[in-house]
């Protein structure tokens, strides 16, 4: 990781100084450094209604040469305003020259009318987005298991999804929840380095593919899946039993021909 991330994070601990304002949730050469930063916004000067906001930058090891991934998760806002906020900010980040951008991005939020900027047609539209999905994806390859198996529960759970791993012949993830995080979901797969290749080289998952999405409540009978879980499976028999035990058979109908490719 750079000096200057490093720097940064100590001077960020300086100015976010009050009892938990800031945390450093992760330090690793390998991966980066991960900050979360709880702030209060949306007043924007205008006497709008305050808000608190928690945000989590991860920095890369190259950052700030590229901006920095976010999350955005408030009380008091809705998965798709909070989803809202978090693409004006990277949309504001990579905006921004390749230097220490953290605290500025932070500075710029509080100027913002939050509950004015994700209001208006986002919420008209609150029902639709917060309808719950299923989707199945497919994954080229998992050679570095514990890493990219770690990165798949960890984003699972930021993003308030459930989901199964299935791994076999076929590698496939169920994913569950709100369109927009599974839509972050499949985003950050393609654009972290999750895996490693033939040649033992950090790499991201360029083949990904979604083979079927669908509301949950034309895809799965009573239920929802509960947490993310790692299955292995051994034969198609043993697959197909995976989705009908998860009430997911008319899903599993719909990609049984890219399976079989």
């Amino acid at each position: 990781m750079s000096e200057a991330a490093l720097e940064e994070v100590s001077v960020l601990s300086s100015i976010y100084c009050k009892e938990g304002e800031f945390q450093l949730i992760q330090e690793s050469a390998q991966d980066g450094l991960v900050v979360q930063i709880n702030c209060t916004v949306g007043g924007g000067g205008g006497g709008g209604r305050q808000l608190d906001v928690s945000l989590l930058f991860r920095l890369h090891p190259g950052y700030p040469s590229c901006p920095p991934d976010i999350s955005v998760s408030s009380t008091r806002l809705s998965r798709s305003q909070c989803h809202n906020i978090k693409q004006k900010l990277l949309d504001q980040a990579a905006s921004l020259p390749p230097e220490p951008m953290v605290h500025q991005l932070v500075e710029w939020l509080q100027c913002v009318e939050v509950t004015h900027e994700c209001r208006g047609e986002e919420e008209v539209k609150e029902t639709e987005k917060e309808e719950e999905w299923t989707a199945v994806l497919s994954l080229d390859h998992i050679r570095s298991q514990n890493r990219y198996i770690g990165l798949l529960e960890r984003w699972s759970q930021q993003l308030q999804l459930t989901g199964r791993l299935l791994l076999g012949r076929s590698i496939l993830i169920i994913l569950q929840g709100a369109r927009n995080e599974i839509k972050e979901f499949c985003r950050l797969l393609k654009t972290v380095k999750v895996d490693v290749d033939s040649c033992g080289k950090k790499c991201k998952e360029r083949m990904m593919k979604v083979l079927t999405e669908a509301p949950l409540s034309s895809s799965s009978g009573p239920g929802t899946l509960q947490g993310f879980v790692v299955v292995n499976y051994q034969s198609s028999s043993e697959l197909t039993a995976a989705f009908q035990e998860m009430n997911l058979t008319e899903l599993y109908q719909q990609i049984l021909p890219s399976l079989s490719e």
